[in-house]
């Protein structure tokens, strides 16, 4: 969850620069800019922890770093891609699919007991699971939906 204080840390301290700089604080950049950070965030987050990210990924998948690497990227550009209004409700939509389709990453981490910041399995396990992730995917999936698509 401390994940999330990036992204509300980010919301409201942009709520207060807009409405401090603009007179009136702007919702739609504010949260736009707060799921940015928090996706940029975790986009630079696969290349210091790629070895538990690895570990992750269920294993009929090939290529595990690969992926790492490319779904890192795929999570910097998304940021970026979130405040470029032209692009936006595109790149939210895909971001939605791609939180559901990590997920999965997510349930099998669990499963196993993954701990990706040493990379073992002495991770939460499926507590992780239920009383943080689930709700994370919750909150993640609704914010980028109200401030990428339907405030648009």
């Amino acid at each position: 969850m401390k994940l999330l204080t990036v992204l509300f840390a980010t919301f409201l301290l942009a709520l207060v620069a807009t409405f401090a700089f603009q007179g009136k604080p702007n919702f739609l950049f504010s949260g736009n800019l707060g799921m940015a950070a928090f996706i940029i965030f975790t986009g630079f987050s696969h290349f210091k922890f790629q070895k538990g990210m690895a570990m992750m990924i269920p294993d009929f998948i090939p290529g595990k770093m690969f992926w790492v690497y490319f779904t890192g990227i795929l999570e910097i550009a998304a940021g970026v891609g979130l405040m470029i209004p032209s692009i936006r409700e595109i790149t939210a939509i895909l971001l939605i699919i791609f939180y559901v389709m990590v997920f999965i990453a997510n349930i099998n981490s669990s499963k196993k007991n993954v701990n990706i910041f040493k990379a073992d399995f002495t991770g939460p396990g499926m507590k992780y699971l239920y009383k943080e992730r689930i709700p994370m995917q919750i909150i993640l999936l609704a914010w980028t939906w109200y401030f990428g698509i339907y405030l648009q």
